[in-house]
């Protein structure tokens, strides 16, 4: 017998939330926190998007990058929990080896300022106006200047220095040279602040925190339950169909993949002929692979740093990242002190990757390419591991196809959309009445950093628009 997962929900909320990435709980909870009625509605089994876990025997694996900017400790501080923010720490060994160059680094500023000028012979005054410059860059700069264009300023030729500052941000969000140079410098910028930092305890605890968070703050929660549409009412949104349930609402925050709920949830029918056609440039960034790697209990793996970008490729190229053959891989190392009480090792072999390589095999292609992406990862692993077949007792892997079966994310994009697609999102209140779309739309606002900042910026628009509301009645 199915169970109705959306039983017990009320007739109608202040707001309705339409997915649980960082951007949507952020956004929910600020919501809930302000006073209003926040129902929360997700697809899946568990909170997070692709923030989130899965559990395979005594193995717990952590989807998504495993990396962020020190900016998500201020985040989770002031719109979540001390506590919550506290589990977030500083990784301390990030690795490149590549036919290029071969060193460790704490990314910060700092450090690779000394390894700019030490190991690839970069005059002081070049490093530091690349820094200042992409640090005073924002959304309102000229967007006409790419990525490479801003390398060859600083970097003229250094195709080497180009893949040191390049290749960890693709990996981080989808970003190509020809990407506009604002969305790597604002990214790149929060990263060299600190450092990279990660979740000790486990993405699991750390959203399991959220959870409770959003429930002692009033917030209803519903999980397995698919928003069928978005309920458009005299031009304005007026609650959702989900479970096929009507529930109504004085706004909607979508927190799924925005061209899904421009097209699929709302409707054409509804956007304005100029929208649509802003909508129709808005571009899918790319989506990934991941192997997720068990190490049996008792065994152990010597550190070899906690984040480790690893490439056979002789020179950065955004085409072979994602190609369904790549030597480029992030793998992810969890030591036991990465979950606290725990005497387990784990690894998440991270890679980025096209739809369409995957999308039209049949069942056979598809499961003995998952099989030679398991294969070649062990192989990549073994320079770093050595004998780790032996230690493995727990191997899987997710394609984009996995992706988007889990997420609903067209083409399983991982984030989101291209640079475009945020002028596109923000638009959409303009359009539609009581209608926001949070999450990661645009390179600038990937990550999870970037994710619950959206998400910070929403709830405010949202408080305004239901303030304003409550003014007129």
């Amino acid at each position: 017998m199915s169970h109705d997962w959306s039983k017990g929900t009320r007739s109608e909320y202040d707001v309705i939330v339409i997915g649980s990435g960082l951007g949507g709980l952020t956004c929910a909870n600020m919501l809930a926190r302000q006073g209003h009625a926040v129902l929360l509605l997700e697809q899946h089994y568990n909170l997070g998007g692709l923030a989130t876990w899965f559990r395979r025997g005594e193995h717990i694996f952590d989807i998504a990058l495993h990396g962020f900017p020190f900016g998500m400790i201020k985040t989770c501080r002031k719109y979540w929990t001390p506590e919550i923010a506290d589990m977030i720490v500083q990784l301390k060994g990030i690795r490149f080896d590549n036919p290029q160059f071969s060193f460790t680094t704490t990314y910060d500023r700092e450090d690779f300022t000394r390894i700019l000028q030490e190991r690839f012979a970069i005059p002081r005054e070049n490093i530091e106006g690349f820094f200042d410059a992409a640090k005073n860059m924002n959304f309102y700069d000229d967007q006409t200047m790419t990525i490479r264009e801003f390398f060859e300023r600083f970097f003229p030729g250094r195709d080497d220095v180009h893949r040191m500052l390049m290749e960890p941000i693709t990996y981080a969000n989808g970003s190509t040279m020809d990407d506009p140079a604002i969305s790597y410098g604002i990214v790149f910028s929060n990263f060299m602040s600190r450092g990279v930092y990660t979740v000790q305890g486990g993405t699991d605890q750390f959203i399991g925190k959220m959870r409770a968070e959003l429930l002692k703050n009033g917030v209803d929660i519903r999980t397995r339950c698919l928003v069928e549409r978005i309920l458009i009412d005299h031009t304005k949104a007026a609650g959702v169909v989900a479970n096929g349930k009507r529930i109504k609402s004085k706004a909607v925050v979508s927190n799924g993949n925005l061209l899904s709920t421009v097209h699929r949830l709302v409707g054409a029918e509804n956007f304005s002929q100029s929208f649509l056609a802003q909508a129709k440039g808005v571009r899918l960034n790319n989506s990934s692979c991941q192997v997720y790697i068990g190490i049996k209990r008792g065994e152990t793996i010597d550190y070899i740093g906690d984040l480790l970008f690893t490439s056979a490729a002789q020179k950065f190229d955004s085409q072979e990242l994602c190609s369904k053959g790549t030597t480029s891989r992030t793998f992810s190392i969890y030591y036991p002190r990465t979950r606290p009480g725990s005497d387990m090792h784990s690894i998440v072999a991270s890679s980025n990757a096209n739809y369409d390589d995957w999308a039209n095999l049949s069942e056979k292609e598809y499961r003995d390419s998952k099989e030679e992406l398991i294969q070649r990862t062990l192989d990549a692993l073994e320079k770093y591991v050595p004998g780790v077949r032996h230690k493995v007792d727990h191997l899987e892997a997710a394609t984009p196809k996995t992706f988007q079966r889990y997420t609903h994310h067209l083409s399983g994009a991982s984030f989101g959309t291209k640079f475009e697609g945020l002028k596109v999102s923000m638009g959409l209140p303009k359009e539609i009445p009581g209608l926001f779309h949070t999450g990661s739309v645009g390179i600038i606002m990937s990550g999870w950093l970037g994710a619950a900042n959206y998400g910070v910026i929403v709830a405010h628009d949202v408080d305004k628009f239901l303030s304003a509301g409550a003014a007129d009645v």
